[in-house]
């Protein structure tokens, strides 16, 4: 087992990591740069060091900064959280080629994976449902005569992805053939603006879809588990909000299935440690392979809390080279239903504009099946460098009804001074009644504003 862990990231991810360290007896190093120097992670961490500026290019994405701080303090593993440079080969390699260990899959297994383009390749070959869409890239001979193959292939809708990256950034939906050039256009632009590669992919847009993924564990003895579904349906410009687990759209056998699906993925590329395998669910209950993350998600504490499994434990435990600690017949047993809430620092009557600032007060909720992951305290300044992430509020009862009303309690109890958060918000969306009877897909959120606008335009005109 490691002996010493640097966790090269921040916020409450850097916290849950630290803590699971702690309980393993492991030491642990923060890195942090001068715009958290206040950061509880750096608090909590038996080492701290400072890698530079607060611009995410200048400290959290400077891999040599990173490699000389675990150097330095003789750490003799990384974990990479998510974010930042979770997902990036290069430095997983990098890590490997020190002499340290990525907590996370090989470089190799992230190039096969990670971008979309690639994943989809796998996925057919391994023979898991894909969307139908472009085989490869969109290259210069594809758009040639783009209106014409998108139409003869795929047909419209479609949806145009930055084949790099993820949050929305690069994504396009198209259903009047005669924008997509310029659709095409702006999501190059995006992609290229957000990470560095313009290149897309088109894919048939699926009509009322659900998001849906599975949760993947494997160990380098050749044990892949998979674990149950996680609902992340409802999501704002493709930024998920709220995520639950287990989904009420998904039966026993298509659970079965897609966990099925999920294992031979993993298996053709010899994946190890911890994923998420995401998929689109329609309307009609078929499911389609949408992307791999390969990383641990914002949502595991969902997973975690469902079937009562520590997935932080489990990701250090494979690294190591030690055995799973738990089997398909133990990630398989569903406890109760779990709901999460991220809890942004942000005005939802603004847009969703980022709220930065002071935290003057705090009171975080409390309770029977209540958990809170989180950074913040009272006191603490919220950076404007990074994203815009407070808590995660997760709540679990033996039902989902039961669920949203704990969820209804918990964030009633929430309360955080000096800044605005999304918090309200999330409960108009519990209290919706699409949400209560599991009947919604991914356009909800924006259904409720559009909602919300008429109401306000109504009230204005009877002014």
């Amino acid at each position: 087992m490691f002996k010493k862990i640097l966790i090269s990231n921040r916020s409450e991810i850097a916290v849950r990591v630290i803590r699971a360290c702690k309980e393993l007896g492991i030491k642990s190093v923060a890195v942090y740069s001068e715009a958290d120097r206040e950061s509880l992670h750096v608090r909590l961490a038996d080492e701290a060091v400072c890698i530079g500026p607060g611009p995410s290019k200048l400290s959290y994405l400077n891999v040599e900064a990173i490699l000389s701080a675990a150097r330095i303090t003789g750490a003799d593993a990384v974990h990479p959280g998510y974010g930042f440079l979770s997902e990036n080969a290069d430095f997983a390699d990098a890590v490997n080629a020190s002499g340290m260990t990525f907590i996370g899959p090989k470089g190799a297994a992230m190039r096969q994976l990670g971008l979309k383009s690639a994943g989809k390749a796998v996925a057919r070959a391994a023979g898991v449902p894909v969307v139908p869409g472009t085989p490869g890239l969109v290259d210069a001979e594809y758009m040639k005569d783009l209106r014409k193959n998108v139409t003869e292939q795929i047909g419209f809708p479609v949806m145009i992805k930055a084949t790099a990256g993820g949050g929305g950034k690069g994504m396009r939906l198209v259903r009047d053939p005669e924008q997509i050039e310029a659709q095409l256009k702006q999501a190059q632009s995006e992609a290229q603006a957000s990470f560095n590669d313009s290149a897309v992919l088109i894919e048939k847009f699926v009509e009322e879809p659900r998001h849906v993924e599975i949760q993947i564990a494997c160990d380098q003895r050749g044990n892949y588990v998979a674990l149950p579904e996680r609902d992340c349906t409802v999501q704002r410009r493709h930024q998920k909000l709220i995520e639950e687990s287990v989904s009420p759209a998904i039966s026993p056998e298509t659970r079965r299935a897609m966990q099925e699906a999920a294992v031979r993925l993993a298996k053709a590329v010899g994946y190890t440690n911890v994923g998420t395998v995401e998929f689109l669910f329609d309307k009609h209950g078929k499911f389609y392979f949408l992307e791999v993350n390969t990383r641990l998600q914002v949502e595991h504490p969902v997973t975690e809390t469902v079937t009562g499994l520590d997935l932080v434990v489990a990701m250090i435990m494979a690294a190591a080279g030690e055995k799973l600690p738990f089997d398909q017949a133990r990630a398989s047993e569903i406890r109760c239903h779990a709901i999460e809430f991220r809890i942004n620092a942000e005005d939802p009557t603004r847009n969703f504009a980022p709220c930065p600032g002071k935290i003057t007060s705090l009171q975080l909720p409390g309770g029977a099946g209540v958990r809170v992951d989180t950074h913040i305290y009272a006191g603490y300044t919220v950076p404007s460098y990074y994203d815009s992430l407070l808590a995660k509020l997760i709540v679990s009862a033996p039902d989902r009804m039961s669920a949203i009303k704990r969820g209804l309690r918990a964030l009633d109890e929430l309360e955080v001074g000096g800044i605005h958060t999304t918090a309200g918000f999330h409960k108009k969306v519990i209290s919706h009644p699409d949400f209560q009877s599991g009947k919604f897909d991914t356009s909800l959120v924006e259904r409720m504003q559009a909602d919300e606008e008429k109401s306000r335009a109504k009230d204005k005109v009877a002014a």
